[in-house]
């Protein structure tokens, strides 16, 4: 009983002291708004045909399907050239600013509202990647994606600098940005424009609330229980939104590896070889027929394909087995990208694939690219490490103050 209850307890302190997988969800963010960052810029010519008015699905089928299904888009609040042009261009600025991860908290929420104004205007377009990302943009709201790897990550070293220096740095562009959001979620809502659906506009209001009690409580006290409090509900929430994520990427591959085993071309091994005759999926018909060519390679692909999809959720309790499986599945997306010509289908899954790599194999890899983009910075050109200083008024040539502690007692950030 004994060990029951340490075990619990730990596990409970575990969810709560910190939130997991930061490396983990910042790939996914970077990922996510990167595939739909690239997505909009080659669709940018036919935006008109796919979620304009020059499309088959014209605008008032659109606004009577909304109406049916409840679904969420600013894009129907008017049938205006200018307003869809505004909506696809704020769509592609939260895009690159949710890669970049600056005001992580608000963009994701942002980003969300792009993704789904541009997909629930016209439901037909899209090729299976695009319902992985409508889910994992709403998930991401609920996650700390921009702990690492991130301008806010950035930030907050500097912020934690200048605290150690004795200094009290003003933030001035949240508010303004929490109060200009504000002031557009109370007119939409006043003029009745969010009464389509009660989940996303509940959301909204929810996650504006939830900015402001953040930063009342932190100004006053950025190291007292209320403040510990608000600590542990964003961790549980992220903590909470991580595991959906997983489970929702194992959700996907279970499913597509049971429905294929009941398909009868996925059972005599042919399944694959049919996409490779299609015009629509051969962007490089002499690559598809050379695959197509070889009877054997086909069946196994298509019975590997298969036992995969099947298998992987039961290897997460292996570490070896899943990181293999794992890196047979990326490559396989990157395969279709290639071969089939589905690249965001592709990037999509790769992305929510990203959530089981492991910590180290991350921390490895944004380290080389870290080495790999100061060689491409000029030379003479360093980056500035904070170190400690001589004080203002201390005479030339004397050494510097050692550098004061984190509040907290805490060590001060890495750099």
């Amino acid at each position: 009983m004994n060990r029951l209850s340490l075990g619990l307890s730990r596990v409970i302190a575990r969810v709560t002291d910190s939130a997991l997988g930061p490396y983990q969800t910042a790939v996914i963010r970077i990922g996510f708004g990167l595939t739909w960052l690239l997505f909009l810029l080659r669709e940018y010519p036919h935006r008109q045909e796919l979620y304009g008015p020059d499309g088959p699905w014209e605008w008032d089928l659109a606004d009577q399907l909304v109406t049916t299904n409840d679904a969420f888009t600013v894009l129907l609040w008017s049938d205006s050239q200018v307003w869809f042009e505004a909506v696809y261009a704020l769509a592609v600025l939260w895009s690159v600013l949710m890669l970049l991860g600056w005001r992580t908290r608000t963009m994701s929420v942002l980003f969300m509202v792009g993704v789904l104004a541009l997909q629930n205007r016209s439901v037909f377009m899209g090729d299976g990647g695009d319902n992985v990302l409508h889910l994992m943009a709403i998930y991401l709201v609920f996650t700390r994606c921009g702990l690492v790897w991130s301008l806010d990550a950035r930030r907050a070293r500097r912020v934690a600098e200048a605290r150690a220096r004795g200094q009290r740095p003003r933030d001035r562009v949240g508010p303004a940005l929490w109060g200009v959001l504000g002031l557009v979620l109370a007119a939409a809502t006043l003029a009745g424009r969010t009464d389509s659906d009660r989940f996303v506009p509940a959301l909204l209001w929810t996650v504006w609330l939830g900015q402001a009690l953040w930063w009342v409580v932190g100004r006053r006290a950025r190291t007292g229980q209320p403040r510990i409090l608000l600590d542990v509900v964003a961790n549980i929430v992220h903590n909470g939104a991580l595991l959906v994520i997983m489970v929702e990427a194992c959700l996907i591959y279970a499913t597509a590896g049971w429905y294929k085993v009941q398909g009868s071309r996925w059972q005599d091994g042919t399944a694959v070889h049919y996409p490779l005759q299609l015009e629509y999926f051969s962007p490089w018909p002499a690559l598809a027929d050379l695959l197509a060519a070889s009877g054997t390679m086909v069946m196994l692909v298509t019975y590997v394909t298969v036992a995969v999809q099947v298998a992987f959720p039961f290897t997460l309790f292996n570490r070896r087995l899943k990181n293999v499986l794992l890196s047979f599945m990326i490559f396989e997306h990157a395969v279709i990208a290639v071969v089939l010509g589905l690249p965001f289908f592709s990037l999509a899954m790769i992305t929510a694939d990203a959530v089981f790599l492991p910590t180290s194999f991350l921390r490895r890899l944004g380290g080389l690219l870290a080495r790999a983009g100061g060689r491409l910075r000029p030379r003479g050109v360093r980056a500035r490490v904070p170190g400690p200083r001589p004080p203002a008024d201390a005479p030339a040539g004397a050494p510097p103050e050692p550098a004061a502690p984190a509040p907290g007692g805490a060590p001060g950030p890495r750099t």
